[in-house]
């Protein structure tokens, strides 16, 4: 019936690649937990008097979770 969509990415080779989800995922929650401290120390080391982190870290959060429930809890099926 309808024409099955997957998703790749294309190489310097043209040839695709498939996308994995899960790696993808998995190198946004190191990033952010390697960048987080990073922008906490700048702010200590720098003008303490508000604290703008505050803004920035949950949000960042809230888009590592979102990134979470897409990739493991509202997975699509795999279609072969």
């Amino acid at each position: 019936m309808g024409k099955t969509i997957r998703m790749t990415n294309s190489t310097k080779w043209e040839t695709p690649a498939p996308i994995d989800a899960a790696k993808g995922f998995r190198i946004h929650f190191i990033v952010f937990l390697l960048a987080t401290p990073v922008i906490w120390l700048v702010w200590y080391l720098t003008d303490r008097t508000y604290p703008w982190p505050l803004w920035s870290t949950p949000a960042w959060a809230v888009g590592v979770l979102f990134h979470y429930l897409g990739v493991f809890v509202f997975k699509k099926p795999k279609n072969s």
